[in-house]
């Protein structure tokens, strides 16, 4: 009797502790089960939204193998109209932009004191020339009393001398009034070159001195760049080579040549100075600023926009779009030459890419490899 109390109270005993473990179990279950319930889900990456603006196309295009410069025009050929003689401006016709002709008058100095000195000179020739004549009747008188020995030969030396002495003068007058002339002259102001008034440097009433400025003159018609090269690229810089312009205010690309390339370099910059001839076009004027390049090629190739190149990491690389699994993925690339396609600034792709493909443009900015995209 007593062993079978004691089997029925193990087996009681044991009963009680599996429903515990039971109850134990479904707790655990369910604590899991709402722990993994109200825990946030990862977010999957967001595409990134495209347009066809926000790509770019390698293709074969015309590069131009060219140097960049940048610079002011200036006129080639320009002068200074200048007082020769000093006194009260009394004209000066022309004005900021107007056209004059080489010789033309253009203004007039106060002749007044000018003319003065003409008849102080003109009177020092009949001075001079009345000195001349009575030398020459002493020189005549002497001769004859020297025949007649009445005066010694060194008194007829004497005489010979004192005329040559006044032919001298006379000489002398003459150029004086010669220079009295000139200076007369120099009061009428003339254009020393055809071309435009680029500067009216005085005003009349003005009282100018000698020398003094009154008009500047450029000729428009022969223009020139001046601007520099890099050290590396003079190499590959000659003369008579074409370039072309976008001069600002003209809306059309000017045409140039190169036309002198300086012996020295700047000592600051070690770029060297260069001069571009500039072919006639309307709206130029001296000062206008100009950038552009040197054409030194062109040979078909396979290109990029210059910006779509990235420098960011070792080796130059770029973003391209693998529109079969909708991903950008970063592509390494060799590049070559640099230059331009149809005015923008490109460069030679020669490895790491297909032709055809679709990068993304260096406006974008970094983006990961591997990042989804969508072409919209």
């Amino acid at each position: 009797m007593k062993r079978s109390t004691v089997l029925a109270a193990g087996a009681l005993a044991l009963g009680l502790l599996g429903l515990a473990g039971w109850k134990l179990s479904s707790r655990t279950a369910s604590a899991a089960a709402a722990a993994s319930a109200s825990a946030p889900l990862q977010p999957t990456p967001a595409a990134l939204q495209l347009q066809d603006s926000d790509l770019v196309t390698l293709r074969r295009a015309e590069l131009v193998d060219a140097v960049a410069l940048t610079g002011s025009l200036k006129a080639a050929v320009s002068a200074l109209v200048k007082a020769r003689s000093a006194g009260e401006l009394l004209e000066l016709g022309p004005r900021e932009g107007d056209t004059v002709r080489a010789g033309q008058i253009v203004g007039r100095i106060d002749p007044a004191d000018a003319q003065l000195r003409l008849r102080q000179a003109e009177q020092q020739i009949e001075s001079a020339q009345a000195q001349l004549d009575i030398a020459g009747r002493t020189l005549d008188n002497n001769r004859a009393l020297v025949e007649q020995g009445f005066i010694s030969p060194t008194a007829l030396e004497s005489s010979a001398a004192n005329h040559r002495a006044a032919q001298a003068a006379l000489q002398s007058a003459r150029a004086g009034a010669d220079l009295a002339r000139r200076a007369l002259d120099d009061t009428v102001l003339k254009a020393p070159i055809g071309g435009q008034i680029a500067q009216r440097l005085a005003q009349p009433g003005e009282r100018v001195a000698l020398d003094a400025r009154i008009l500047e003159i450029i000729d428009l018609d022969r223009l020139e760049l001046e601007a520099t090269v890099p050290a590396a690229e003079l190499a590959r810089t000659r003369i008579g080579a074409g370039a072309v312009l976008q001069v600002e205010g003209v809306d059309a690309p000017v045409r140039a040549r190169v036309l002198r390339i300086s012996p020295a370099a700047q000592a600051g910059t070690r770029s060297v100075p260069v001069h571009l001839a500039i072919e006639p076009a309307p709206g130029l004027r001296a000062g206008l600023f100009a950038r552009g390049h040197i054409e030194l090629g062109r040979r078909s190739t396979r290109v990029l926009p210059l910006s779509a190149v990235r420098v960011d990491q070792p080796q130059p690389h770029v973003i391209e779009l693998d529109t079969g699994a909708g991903l950008l993925r970063q592509r390494p690339v060799r590049t070559g030459a640099r230059g331009e396609v149809d005015g923008t600034a490109s460069i030679e792709i020669l490895d790491g890419l297909a032709e055809g493909a679709r990068v993304l443009a260096g406006r974008l900015g970094p983006v990961r490899d591997g990042t989804p995209a969508v072409l919209r």
